[in-house]
């Protein structure tokens, strides 16, 4: 798959799974909304039930800004798998700064359903991608 191609599965999904990992090279993974903009991926904490607002995966983005953010296709036709992972590097962005209502607004437009009216409040993370890979069972 080329690279337009990459980035077209990817905005397709909607959901991703975000891996980080902490001070002491121990991995988190965790599923999460996102927008693509260019070549920047946005999620934000948002008013969905957590355990606590002091989100794990912030605290390892400030400690380790690599990540990776993967998006895939599961099908029972084996023959249409695929998936697509965004290596970058991850930045914790205040809710205020323009950048954070811009992705922020790219959520609003992807998932209105849930954000309309309340649109997430708690920090913006944005995904500079350095790094477009993916598989697929076709073979395209």
């Amino acid at each position: 798959m080329n690279r337009e191609e990459l980035r077209r599965r990817f905005a397709s999904g909607r959901v991703a799974r975000l891996a980080t990992v902490d001070d002491r090279g121990r991995p988190h993974l965790v599923p999460v909304v996102f927008a693509l903009s260019g070549d920047t991926i946005y999620s934000a904490v948002d008013a969905k039930p957590k355990r606590s607002t002091a989100l794990r995966r912030l605290a390892n983005v400030a400690a380790n800004p690599r990540v990776a953010v993967l998006v895939d296709h599961y099908t029972e036709d084996w023959r249409e798998l695929w998936w697509v992972r965004a290596d970058g590097v991850g930045r914790v962005l205040d809710p205020a700064a323009a950048e954070a209502r811009r992705g922020i607004a790219a959520l609003v437009d992807r998932y209105p359903r849930h954000y309309a009216d309340d649109p997430p409040g708690g920090p913006v993370l944005a995904v500079d991608v350095t790094r477009w890979s993916g598989w697929s069972a076709a073979g395209d």
